[in-house]
């Protein structure tokens, strides 16, 4: 129901009109006088009243309701806001004389990127380099939560403490999967999808279970497929991505759990992270004026990055689209020239089981 809303003077003229058409005689209603000064005070519990009425409208719906009241209507339904995620991805640490002594790198040991923004934990230790070996992969995720954590290849160099035996750090990879605690508007999106698949074990009630873990999931669900690829009637096999590319084991028995619930009975469902195909991009870009190179140089590499690692799951990074980005990301770029994408032209992925990330992004500057 709409409500016909009124200010304070439509209602202190709305009251005097009613009160004039009432009595046979003028009535004394100038300002400063008993009768005006009545109006006006019975106008301003009217306005307040009103206020209280849109207040309790906003809240009993969804569609109006913000922030802690539209977490307690979702909640009656037994649904919740997803929080905010954390980036995870791998760093590689190495040491200058390797043959000299072993390395162990402990869960919850810190590094940082080159600006110290940004810390990150070890996951997934201990882990070992062994004598002779000049480097160890290790798994890391950003202590703080949200987008801030997803950061470009070689962000990070900084070790958080000394760690014996490791004397640099960086990632050749882009770090991804962090995202903001779920929006209102998003939240409302879900909820609507929430209640079309309660009961009903269809593709659309398996996308809102995956979607349910965690925000910022991509996936691809392949129908009647053997995660080999060959044909298997009564396999349904999930691609699942979380934004790093390496999702980990706890997230894929997450959305194995969820999916659970919903799938159709006598079917069997496999849930697999994606193949990682690492794109390296390298470019030249026109500048119209050399004061503004730098700048034009960081903004396409971040639009670059941030678009390769956007693309979820099965979709391909068009060779074509590169140039465009450059364009977009300075009004400075006058001219985009010997694009290279993995040293060619072709583009990359496009296959329902992969997902693309950015492994190197190396933009050169000339004058226009």
């Amino acid at each position: 129901m709409q409500l016909s809303l009124q200010n304070f003077s439509t209602l202190v003229n709305g009251m005097a009109a009613t009160v004039q058409g009432a009595c046979s005689s003028l009535i004394d209603l100038t300002v400063g006088s008993v009768l005006r000064a009545i109006l006006e005070a019975s106008a301003s519990v009217a306005l307040w009243l009103q206020y209280l009425l849109l207040q309790v409208l906003t809240m009993t719906r969804l569609a109006t309701s913000v922030g802690a009241d539209a977490d307690s209507w979702v909640q009656d339904f037994g649904m919740i806001r997803l929080p905010a995620t954390f980036a995870t991805g791998q760093v590689v640490m190495s040491s200058f004389n390797p043959n000299s002594q072993a390395a162990t790198i402990a869960n919850g040991a810190t590094v940082r990127t080159g600006d110290g923004s940004q810390s990150f934990a070890v996951i997934g230790g201990p882990y070992t380099r062994p004598v002779g070996v000049p480097t160890v992969t290790v798994s890391v995720q950003a202590v703080t939560g949200g987008p801030g954590g997803n950061v470009q290849a070689g962000a990070i160099s900084l070790l958080g403490a000394a760690i014996s035996g490791i004397d640099t750090v960086s990632n050749l990879t882009a770090l991804g999967g962090g995202t903001a605690a779920e929006t209102d508007t998003a939240l409302r999106l879900r909820f609507v999808t929430y209640i079309n698949t309660r009961s009903q074990a269809t593709e659309q009630a398996i996308g809102y279970a995956i979607s349910s873990v965690q925000q910022g999931l991509t996936y691809s669900i392949q129908e009647n497929v053997a995660p080999d690829g060959t044909a298997a009637p009564g396999h349904v096999n999930i691609i699942v991505d979380d934004g790093s590319g390496a999702p980990p084991a706890s997230l894929l028995t997450a959305v194995a759990a969820a999916i659970d619930p919903v799938r159709p009975v006598g079917t069997l469902i496999t849930v697999n992270p994606p193949t990682l195909l690492i794109a390296a991009v390298s470019l030249i870009i026109s500048v119209s004026a050399s004061e503004a190179a730098s700048v034009a140089q960081a903004a396409v590499q971040l639009a670059l990055g941030n678009y390769i690692n956007s693309l979820g799951v099965g979709q391909a990074l068009r060779f074509s689209r590169l140039a465009g980005l450059c364009y977009d990301a300075d009004d400075a770029v006058t001219n985009v020239q010997d694009v290279a994408l993995n040293t060619g032209t072709a583009d990359v992925g496009g296959l329902p089981g992969t997902v693309v990330r950015a492994g190197g992004v190396v933009v050169q500057t000339v004058a226009a």
